[in-house]
């Protein structure tokens, strides 16, 4: 029988719903029995011999595990970002690979505006110290006509953009690669052509962009010495698009004033990081597309796209 290696923590939550659509097509499931993200052997171990599909979440997809996997033909991504899955050898090797579009952007944005609040009005602080027996107060800024620069204006920046607008904020995007200028237009979110403007003029900057080697460390020493030392950042999309040191360093030294990210560089962080011995650094733990709204999307959606290739793979496998 040909298998199907699942290795999202969370995909088991609606098993009822997903494994059936598996099992009726034949399909005998390997589960990630380990309760946290795979390492590399492990994935080689499960899917080195019969295993057609993988439904991934963040587990590593190298060109050496792909080497090893030698059955697989579709790989389903449980989310959006595909920085973990070497797509050239996928593609070399005539595996196919589709990612879970449209399933966690409400979630994640919604995540984004609360790490923005919390930071705003020292939230998480606050909370400790009066559990702790305190009564102080910290000043807080508000949000209502802050300038939010939204990098990155996919599904995500986007619904980033309108609850800003909301908040009565004033929306700028930077997105050399967005052409939807009716967007933009509809909602009176004004579009900035180079990145450097975007620092120097926000208050708050969100990042929304997957991670590549053009976008890696993005931000960094250069880039926060440009924004303003009131200034807020964002982090929901990768950890690597940001330079830890430099980051640090920024905050430490008040060239900025906060940064909160759902996302780090390894996670989780080493213990003892010096990142989270600032009280003006917030880090939530990968969490920003886990409702459970998200997940059921993300757990059918990356079935359905599996169930599709494999078998759209048959059918040519047929012709041929």
């Amino acid at each position: 029988m040909e298998k199907v290696l699942i290795t999202p923590k969370s995909f088991h939550n609606y098993k009822e719903i997903v494994y059936p659509l598996m099992a009726e097509r034949g399909y005998e499931i390997v589960e990630n029995r380990f309760g946290r993200t795979m390492t590399e052997q492990e994935i080689i171990e499960l899917a080195s011999e019969g295993v057609v599909g993988i439904i991934i979440g963040v587990d590593p997809l190298p060109a050496a595990v792909l080497e090893r996997c030698k059955d697989v033909r579709a790989i389903s991504k449980y989310g959006m970002g595909l920085d973990n899955i070497d797509l050239e050898k996928a593609k070399e090797l005539g595996i196919e690979v589709r990612n879970a579009a449209g399933t966690n952007h409400i979630s994640v944005a919604e995540h984004a505006i609360g790490l923005l609040f919390a930071l705003a009005r020292h939230i998480p602080q606050n909370v400790t110290a009066v559990r702790q027996g305190g009564w102080e107060r910290v000043l807080g800024v508000e949000l209502t006509s802050k300038i939010i620069g939204v990098v990155g204006g996919g599904q995500i920046g986007r619904e980033v953009a309108l609850r800003a607008k909301g908040l009565r904020m004033q929306v700028a995007m930077y997105d050399p690669y967005m052409h939807d200028e009716s967007f933009l237009e509809t909602n009176g979110i004004r579009r900035l052509h180079d990145l450097d403007t975007l620092l120097e003029q926000s208050d708050i900057v969100s990042l929304h962009l997957p991670y590549t080697q053009e976008t890696k460390h993005l931000i960094n020493s250069q880039t926060l010495g440009k924004m303003k030392r009131s200034a807020l950042i964002i982090n929901t999309s990768r950890g690597e698009l940001v330079d830890e040191e430099a980051l640090y360093d920024a905050l430490a030294g008040g060239v900025i004033a906060g940064a909160a990210q759902d996302v780090f560089s390894m996670e989780p962080p080493e213990a003892g990081h010096k990142l989270l011995g600032l009280e003006q650094f917030l880090l939530t733990s990968h969490t920003g597309a886990f409702t459970k709204e998200a997940v059921e999307r993300m757990a059918t959606i990356s079935t359905y796209n599996l169930l599709n290739m494999l078998e759209e793979h048959s059918k040519g496998a047929a012709r041929c």
